[in-house]
């Protein structure tokens, strides 16, 4: 992706944005010091250049019943292109796996997985992940507190 010059006003929409994608364009407009239709013209140029992914709702899960969040990390027997891409493609048949990283160093891939029990973790562990093509190891980590959970990045404002 193409870097975007950004002033200040931009970043201000973004910081603003991250923080609550549920404003509205005129709330939004006066938090940046700007009127309401230029306001909603930079936020439709920052959608077009892919600064802007999307918006979502930050849904707690533990409220939905997913009461184990598990770190995995997954080394394969082949690093091939193809074989990194299939593995990423099967991963993406899977809806406990709400993240996916390929890592430099001596793991492969780093999965976030969230379910409802440690015994439904145990078996998507052993009937998917462990038996899946091309792994060779799965090593986990239970998550027991999260201290910080902030989403997106900081965004610099002057």
């Amino acid at each position: 992706m193409q870097r975007v010059k950004l002033d200040q006003t931009d970043l201000k929409i973004l910081g603003s944005l991250q923080a609550d994608g549920r404003i509205t364009n005129v709330d939004l407009s006066e938090r940046v010091g700007i009127s309401a239709p230029p306001c909603l013209r930079r936020v439709r140029a920052l959608e077009k250049a892919g600064l802007i992914r999307g918006y979502h709702a930050d849904i707690d899960g533990k409220a939905l019943g997913f009461e184990v969040t598990v770190f995995a990390m997954v080394g394969l027997h082949s690093q091939a292109e193809a074989d990194l891409q299939a593995f990423e493609a099967l991963v993406e048949t899977w809806p406990d796996v709400r993240e996916c990283h390929m890592l430099n160093g001596e793991i492969d891939f780093i999965l976030k997985i969230v379910a409802p029990d440690l015994s439904t973790f145990q078996s998507f562990l052993t009937e998917c992940l462990t038996s899946a093509p091309n792994v060779d190891s799965v090593k986990t980590s239970l998550i027991i507190r999260t201290s910080k959970d902030l989403p997106g990045v900081p965004v610099e404002i002057e």
